[in-house]
C-alpha cells in the first residue's frame, strides 16, 4: 500500500513537472528559463542529499549484522561455500549483462545535459587518477571515522567486512553489539522510508528543469531506457533459467510452479522481501531441507540480489551517457569491481539500488542528481528486478541444496510423478 501511494505520488509529480516545464520551455524568455531550471533543481538536490545522507550507517550497519549473523566462518563450511560461490557468479554474471546492455543499446544517448562547471568540479575531484592502483590504494580505509565523515562508500564497505567477521568470530559475547546494529538498520531502513517520501519532489524539480531547459524530446529517453532495461532482465533470466536447468533437469519447471506466487507478489508490491516467508514454504514444498533454506535463503537476501545487480550498472553507465561522460573499458571493469563490494552493503533494503547507484555514481565523476530522471519510471524497473531477485535467491537455494547431495527431493518428485501415472 505504501509503495503504491509512493508511485501515485511520483506521478503526480512528474505530471506536475512536466506540465510546468512545458509551459516555462514554450512560453517564456531564455533567461527565465536558465533562473527557472536553476532554483527548481534545488528540490532534486534536497532529494540526493538525504540519500547521501544515510548510505554510511546503512551500509555499516546491515553489512556488518549480515556477516555476524553467519556465525563462525569454520562452521559456515562446505554450504557457505558452495553458496557464495554462486552468489559471486551470479552477481557478476547480473552486472556484466547490464554493462553489455547498455553499451550496445546505448539508451542514454541523443540528449546533451550539461553540468554547472562547480558541480562538475565537486564531482570530478579526485576523481581523474582513477586507475587500477588507484582503486587498491583507496579502498583501504587510514580512518573509518574520516570515511564515515566524507562518506566514502568503499572504504566503509571494507571496514565494515573486518568488523563484522571480526565479530563473528568474538562469538557470543558480540551478539549484544549485533543485536544493536540490527536494531540501528531497522531504525535506518525508517529513514529510507521517510527520505523516499521525498522522491516525488525530486521528480518534480529535475523533470520541471529538463523540461524547461529541452523541452518535451526527453521523453524519447525514457522509450529507449525502458526498452533497453526490459532486454536486460530478459537475458538474465534466460541465464538464470538456463543454468537452472542443467542443474535441475526438468524439475525446474516444478520450481517455478511453486513459486509463482511469490513471484506475482514481488513484481505487484516491487519487494522481495515482502515474499520472503512465503518463499521459504514453497521452497519446503518443493523439498528442499530446511536447514539448507534456512541458511542460504537468509544469505542470498543480503549478497545476492541478480535483477538489482543487473539494474546498478546498467543505471549508472545510462546517466553517465545522458551526460555525455565517457566510461572506457578499463574505468567500467573498475565500477564493476566497486559494485560487486557496495552492492553487498545495502542488498536486501527498499530502494537500494537507487542508493548504490547514487554512491557510484559519486566516485566516477558522474552527477548523482541523475538519478532523478529515471525515477518517474523506477517503479516500473523496480517491479521487474524484486521478480527477478526471487527467481534468483530460490535458484541458488535448490542449486545449493541439490549439491548437498538431496536425494529425497528428486525422490519425493519421482514418487509424485508415478501417483500421476
Amino acid at each position: 500500500m505504501k509503495n503504491n501511494k509512493l508511485f501515485i505520488a511520483i506521478i503526480i509529480a512528474l505530471l506536475i513537472g512536466v506540465a510546468v516545464g512545458g509551459y516555462v520551455h514554450y512560453n517564456t524568455s531564455p533567461e527565465f528559463i536558465k533562473t527557472f531550471s536553476t532554483n527548481i533543481k534545488l528540490l532534486g538536490t534536497v532529494f540526493i542529499r538525504l540519500i547521501q545522507m544515510i548510505i554510511a550507517p546503512l551500509v555499516f550497519s546491515t553489512l556488518v549484522v549480515g556477516i555476524a549473523k553467519m556465525g563462525d566462518m569454520k562452521m559456515v563450511g562446505r554450504v557457505g561455500g558452495r553458496a557464495l560461490g554462486w552468489f559471486i557468479t551470479a552477481s557478476l554474471t547480473s552486472l556484466v549483462i547490464g554493462c553489455i546492455v547498455v553499451n550496445v543499446m546505448k539508451p542514454g544517448e541523443g540528449i546533451n545535459i550539461e553540468m554547472d562547471a562547480s558541480s562538475a568540479q565537486d564531482l570530478l575531484k579526485g576523481q581523474a587518477s582513477l586507475t587500477l592502483e588507484h582503486f587498491i590504494t583507496h579502498m583501504i580505509p587510514k580512518s573509518v571515522f574520516e570515511s564515515f565523515a566524507t562518506n566514502e562508500i568503499l572504504q566503509i564497505v571494507v571496514f565494515s567486512i573486518f568488523f563484522g567477521v571480526a565479530m563473528a568470530a568474538y562469538g557470543k559475547e558480540g551478539e549484544m553489539i549485533t543485536k544493536a546494529l540490527d536494531k540501528i538498520s531497522h531504525i535506518v531502513l525508517i529513514m529510507v522510508g521517510y527520505v523516499m517520501w521525498t522522491a516525488p519532489l525530486g521528480v518534480l524539480g529535475t523533470i520541471a528543469a529538463a523540461i524547461a531547459t529541452y523541452g518535451f524530446g526527453i521523453f524519447a529517453l525514457y522509450v529507449k531506457y525502458l526498452i533497453a532495461f526490459v532486454i536486460g532482465i530478459a537475458l538474465l533470466w534466460l541465464v538464470l533459467c538456463i543454468v537452472g536447468y542443467f542443474i535441475l533437469g526438468n524439475r525446474l519447471f516444478d520450481l517455478l510452479r511453486h513459486i509463482k506466487a511469490p513471484l506475482l507478489i514481488a513484481f505487484s508490491t516491487t519487494s522481495s522481501e515482502a515474499v520472503f516467508p512465503k518463499l521459504v514454504e514453497e521452497l519446503e514444498k518443493f523439498g528442499a531441507q530446511k536447514k539448507i533454506i534456512s541458511f542460504t535463503l537468509p544469505l542470498g537476501y543480503s549478497f545476492n540480489l541478480d535483477g538489482s545487480m543487473m539494474y546498478m550498472t546498467f543505471a549508472s553507465l545510462f546517466i553517465a551517457q545522458v551526460y555525455g561522460i565517457h566510461m572506457p573499458i578499463e574505468k567500467q571493469v573498475l565500477m564493476l569491481l566497486v559494485l560487486m563490494l557496495t552492492s553487498k552493503g545495502v542488498a536486501g533494503v527498499p530502494r537500494a539500488s537507487l542508493i548504490v547507484v547514487v554512491a557510484t555514481c559519486s566516485m566516477f565523476g558522474i552527477p548523482p542528481e541523475g538519478i532523478a530522471l529515471i525515477l518517474p519510471i523506477d517503479h516500473f524497473c523496480d517491479m521487474a528486478r524484486s521478480m527477478t531477485n526471487v527467481l534468483g535467491n530460490a535458484l541458488s537455494t535448490v542449486a545449493v541444496d541439490k549439491w548437498e547431495g538431496h536425494i529425497a527431493v528428486e525422490q519425493e518428485y519421482i514418487h509424485n510423478e508415478d501417483k500421476h501415472i
